[in-house]
């Protein structure tokens, strides 16, 4: 999804309507982003969310806002998804 499809980030628009699409409750759904607009997304929608620190924001930002993990690589994103999914 991107702004033009929906109000833009940190409004839970985006991710709400896609949940609403896919019949999944916020309870259900994770949030992988690499900006503190996309964690702040998922907590306005009820998500969980999980961050990763190798795109726009560094880990800093995004630990301020408690992701259920801060991940520095792909293969830590699909080894913390395995563990946990």
């Amino acid at each position: 999804r991107c702004a033009d499809e929906g109000l833009p980030k940190p409004h839970p628009d985006m991710l709400r309507n896609l949940m609403e699409r896919l019949a999944v409750a916020p309870a259900q759904t994770l949030m992988i982003g690499d900006t503190t607009h996309d964690l702040e997304l998922a907590r306005n929608a009820g998500a969980a969310a999980v961050a990763v620190a190798y795109g726009a924001h560094g880990s800093e930002g995004l630990a301020r806002l408690a992701p259920l993990a801060t991940v520095h690589s792909v293969e830590e994103l699909s080894a913390w998804l395995a563990a946990n999914g």
